[in-house]
């Protein structure tokens, strides 16, 4: 998929986790997502690669926001999850952690997608998919 930067107007601040991980979301479409996180050393386990909940949570995240783009900045649309399936497939061998989620299916109230964390060597590192649930309202 062609990168285009993110439209400045869809730049949301960022929410406490987000700041605390240092991730940031760098393209968001319809039924697309991407963000980005250095590898930093309070990302890491004991054995001196990023902790498996990270990758869960950007790949929980991603996949979260290519289900929940609007292009409208004034009408967000918010999502819970209801099921996350990771697979961990490899260790990263760069600096960046780059998470892209898509948007595979659903409806009205509920929508499923796929995601896959890469650095920027192209490496492989996990794998995930889930189902989420539209909240009733939206902001």
């Amino acid at each position: 998929m062609a990168q285009t930067p993110l439209d400045p107007a869809l730049d949301e601040a960022p929410y406490a986790l987000q700041k605390h991980l240092g991730f940031r979301l760098t393209h968001w479409d319809e039924d697309f997502a991407r963000i980005e996180l250095p590898i930093e050393h309070y990302l890491m386990n004991r054995a001196g690669i990023p902790h498996g909940g990270i990758y869960a949570t950007l790949l929980d995240t991603v996949m979260g926001y290519a289900g929940c783009y609007t292009g409208d900045p004034a009408h967000k649309k918010l999502a819970l999850t209801l099921s996350l399936t990771t697979n961990f497939l490899s260790r990263p061998k760069g600096q960046t952690l780059i998470a892209e989620g898509t948007r595979t299916g659903g409806g009205k109230s509920t929508f499923f997608a796929e995601s896959t964390i890469t650095d920027e060597t192209g490496e492989v590192i996990a794998r995930g998919s889930g189902a989420f649930k539209y909240r009733a309202t939206t902001l």
